[in-house]
């Protein structure tokens, strides 16, 4: 049979259920409330969601560093399109460079030169060169006008007192001796063409022969001489007169 004190217990048991909070739907009894233990609740609470981190960082918070996947995805420089420019700025400075420098070539008279490019004009320089030498330095005492018409025909300009100083001296004595000096050119090289003038390389051969005295003589010493012989070399600047080139300078290298 129950008593008084029982009947109060029931009382409080049941005014205790039903002041007691309801828990919401799908959260587990206990969520938030500390452990038996002490600590704190292991479960993050419900209804209290992380806050979003912003697109690009990490879970640092940081953003992500220079070399990630993002770095690497960014366009590169076109630096194939800036090489090609500089290479068009240095072919264009050096087409200009190599016009001037040619243009200056073709003013130098050096290279106007055409005694290697012009075969043709080249034999007939060489070739008029040899015949006026062969005219120019044989002398013969029994005929002394060729020699002077030869230097009327084919002297011209300075060369016409080049000639007759060098000449001066081997006339009188091939006068005396009664001398016969023949001249043959055995080669010649046309050095330089420029225009109507020309350069021209002799080498010649010499032979004297002297008659003088009496050729009856017993020991036969005023007889005809065996001869002499010496080899010349000397140089000729020609210049082109009437369809002729003229000798107009002799040099003998410091004879």
């Amino acid at each position: 049979m129950s008593t008084t004190r029982h009947h109060i217990n029931r009382q409080r048991r049941r005014q205790a259920r039903e002041t007691r909070p309801t828990t919401p739907a799908g959260v587990p009894a206990g969520a938030g409330s500390q452990s038996r233990t002490g600590g704190t609740a292991v479960l993050p609470s419900v209804g209290r969601p992380s806050p979003a981190r912003p697109v690009g960082e990490g879970e640092d918070g940081k953003a992500p560093a220079a070399g990630g996947r993002a770095a690497r995805a960014r366009p590169r420089r076109p630096v194939g399109l800036a090489a090609l420019c500089a290479l068009t700025v240095l072919l264009g400075g050096f087409a200009g460079w190599a016009h001037a420098k040619a243009e200056a070539l073709r003013d130098d008279p050096a290279r106007r030169n055409t005694a290697l490019t012009d075969p043709a004009r080249t034999g007939e320089i060489g070739g008029q060169t040899s015949k006026a030498v062969d005219r120019l330095f044989s002398y013969d005492h029994t005929d002394p006008g060729a020699l002077e018409k030869a230097a009327r025909d084919l002297l011209t300009g300075k060369a016409v007192d080049q000639h007759r100083t060098l000449l001066a001296d081997v006339r009188e004595r091939a006068d005396e001796q009664k001398a016969v000096i023949t001249t043959t050119v055995t080669e010649s090289a046309v050095g330089r063409i420029d225009g109507h003038r020309a350069r021209v390389l002799v080498y010649a051969d010499q032979s004297s022969v002297a008659t003088a005295g009496d050729s009856t003589a017993a020991d036969g010493a005023g007889g005809r001489d065996e001869g002499a012989y010496a080899g010349a070399m000397l140089a000729v600047d020609v210049v082109l007169r009437d369809g002729r080139w003229l000798v107009s300078g002799i040099d003998t290298f410091g004879r």
